[in-house]
């Protein structure tokens, strides 16, 4: 899928999204483990996704499936409750999971995150509000975030 971050590719398994990778991802698998390329299986996925983009969208409608350890899918679940247009420090999901010690651990699993912008890693920031690591690159990050704050507030497609 083109997107105003650059191309994407988009994953899924048994008719459920499992993956979403910016290029240049940092923890993407080998392209020849996605298997045949069939668009069809991602329209509601690029229509979300789109509207997104648009700043007509703030949360995902979309069946996932993401692989991961029992720990990953708790910080990745954690990530689903994180507003649109806000960011929180990894000590703030580490809190949340009733683990206040394992900020390092959360931003671990945060960076394992294979469904990008659809389980929002990108509002995940530095205990001092800095924006740290992100799978996409730092420069993607930023530009989610700048997207979110303007369209924070306008009526949503969801």
């Amino acid at each position: 899928m083109e997107s105003p971050l650059g191309p994407m590719t988009l994953v899924a398994a048994d008719g459920l999204l499992c993956g979403v990778y910016m290029a240049e991802h940092r923890h993407r698998p080998p392209s020849e483990t996605f298997g045949p390329a069939d668009a069809s299986v991602f329209t509601e996925c690029v229509r979300q996704l789109t509207e997104y983009f648009e700043g007509r969208r703030t949360e995902f409608d979309l069946p996932t499936a993401a692989r991961g350890t029992p720990f990953q899918q708790e910080v990745w679940s954690a990530l689903r409750e994180i507003p649109y247009g806000e960011t929180v420090s990894y000590g703030w999901i580490a809190e949340r999971l009733g683990r206040p010690t394992a900020s390092r651990a959360v931003g671990a699993a945060n960076g394992r995150n294979p469904i990008s912008i659809v389980v929002p890693c990108h509002r995940v920031v530095g205990a001092g509000g800095a924006l740290t690591g992100y799978g996409g690159g730092l420069h993607r990050k930023e530009r989610l975030l700048e997207l979110e704050r303007a369209h924070r507030g306008v009526p949503s497609s969801n």
